[in-house]
């Protein structure tokens, strides 16, 4: 038995089922997170690291930025791939969506392109804007290959077969690995463009694996009726959901700049901007589950929501879980342990990333009730809601980064504390309220 999609039984859905499909997701989340950290461990131990360092971080940022649009198509499977008509339109809708990051990809790596993007507005330095050069066209395949693995990722994730997408990470961190030390004990290539190629192997490698993976699935679906009373699926009504998932992930991406750019006009600067990846690192790891539960609302709330409420129940119970464990690092002497021990900062700097670290103690609950509340939205298809929650995050973030760091002189990793953690609790708010208005009209 390869796996049966969520079940729209009205039994009631037990806790343990809901986590065991769970977990896997989020450790896959997990296992993406330490991803740039450990290539960029690679390249800091390679010659020149500052600028190679410098460049794959600007090479990673610009093949992140193309990608946008294709990482919502692992929830597009989820939520729309139940039979042959419906699995034919959306992998004709997604060769199409990789087919335009891949071209969108090509342009930008040609000279006059990237000369723009990189000296006029960027204005990098030119051997600095070289290295770029190469790993960004090492990274070419890179976001078209997210878009075909998630597509089939999503299959998986409707049949309950989580642990094997956890497996196709497993695979793609392996392969980042081997390529990584195969590439600096045998070549003399720079540091950015060995990152660049791990990367690039690692994601066709799990791109395989998770199609491997899918296979006795989709001959399942392929060989299988079409369903009772279903409609056909459009490609105009793809479109229709999807772009606005695509624009939450364009405009999701704003932030990081954002942030930064108000930080560089803070008090304390230098320091705001050592300690910031190292604090959002460590709540990440909290919050990386609640990234993944958007799937699990999305696969086992059902069509007509009869299990929505034991979603939701046990999205309360993980959320608290989560940030209570965060609590009990950031207010413990576990918090010396992980910033001076794990992380490697200074005790000056330390001292000074525990304060906007607990700022953001909430931040995992938040997450887990965002990703809750995204899956409802996506199961009516109201994915404007969505587009709509997001943009008034980073709203909010931007007026409160003003008010903060330009009205009062705040810190600037304080300032960005606050800010985030409104700006998620304004976009949790307004979906609550779009979520009864709804509740209402019917």
């Amino acid at each position: 038995m390869h796996g049966t999609p969520a079940s729209s039984s009205h039994l009631a859905l037990p806790l343990t089922s809901i986590l065991w499909f769970w977990f896997p997701l989020a450790a896959t989340w997990l296992m993406m997170s330490v991803e740039g950290p450990y290539v960029a461990a690679i390249i800091a131990r390679m010659p020149e690291a500052a600028f190679n360092l410098a460049a794959y971080s600007v090479a990673f940022s610009l093949a992140w930025l193309v990608e946008s649009p294709i990482m919502m198509l692992l929830t597009a499977s989820n939520a729309f791939v139940r039979d042959r008509q419906s699995y034919f339109a959306l992998r004709r809708f997604t060769w199409t969506l990789n087919a335009i990051v891949t071209a969108a990809m090509v342009l930008g790596v040609t000279p006059p392109v990237f000369r723009f993007v990189t000296g006029t507005l960027m204005g990098l330095p030119p051997e600095i804007a070289h290295l770029v050069h190469i790993a960004t066209a090492i990274l070419i395949l890179w976001p078209a290959a997210i878009g075909y693995r998630r597509f089939y990722q999503g299959i998986l994730v409707r049949h309950r077969l989580t642990r094997r997408v956890a497996y196709g990470t497993a695979v793609r961190l392996t392969s980042m690995s081997a390529t990584a030390g195969a590439l600096a004990l045998t070549t003399s290539w720079h540091g950015s463009s060995i990152g660049a190629t791990a990367l690039a192997v690692g994601v066709l490698m799990e791109a395989g694996a998770s199609r491997w993976m899918a296979r006795h699935v989709v001959n399942s679906i392929l060989a299988g009726p079409e369903l009772a009373g279903g409609s056909t699926l459009a490609q105009r009504d793809i479109v229709r959901f999807y772009y606005p998932l695509a624009l939450t992930s364009i405009i999701s991406l704003a932030t990081g700049p954002l942030v930064t750019f108000f930080m560089g006009r803070s008090r304390s600067p230098i320091e705001s901007l050592a300690v910031l990846p190292v604090v959002q690192s460590l709540v990440f790891l909290f919050r990386s589950g609640g990234v993944a539960y958007q799937e699990v609302g999305v696969a086992l709330s059902g069509l007509r929501r009869e299990h929505e409420r034991e979603v939701g129940r046990a999205a309360r119970l993980l959320a608290a879980g989560a940030t209570v464990a965060l609590a009990l690092v950031l207010f413990t002497p576990m918090s010396d342990v992980w910033l001076r021990d794990v992380s490697g900062l200074a005790p000056g700097l330390s001292d000074f990333a525990l304060v906007p670290a607990r700022l953001l103690v909430l931040l995992p609950a938040m997450e887990y009730w965002l990703s809750f509340q995204r899956s409802r939205f996506i199961l009516n298809g109201q994915t404007r809601i969505i587009t709509a929650a997001t943009a008034i995050e980073v709203g909010a973030i931007v007026l409160i980064l003003f008010l903060c760091i330009g009205r009062l002189n705040m810190v600037g990793v304080i300032a960005a504390s606050v800010a985030m953690v409104c700006g998620r609790f304004g976009s949790n708010l307004f979906m609550l309220f779009a979520a009864r208005s709804a509740e209402q009209a019917r």
